[in-house]
């Protein structure tokens, strides 16, 4: 399976205060951690920013 990209994520959003684009999961210290150190291809939060993304699986 190909690398999900923060990009295609519904999670991100752009935030005006921040001024560029934001992960909206709430990760501890701990979790981001693991998920940047150990080179995983896939976020476990990954949700599809694609209406059809469902339709096109059936």
């Amino acid at each position: 399976m190909p690398a999900l990209s923060c990009d295609t994520c519904a999670n991100n959003v752009y935030d005006d205060e921040y001024g560029g684009y934001v992960c909206l999961v709430n990760m501890d210290e701990d979790e981001y951690y693991r998920l940047v150190s150990e080179g995983r291809n896939k976020c476990p939060y990954y949700t599809a920013d694609d209406d059809y993304f469902l339709a096109r699986k059936q």
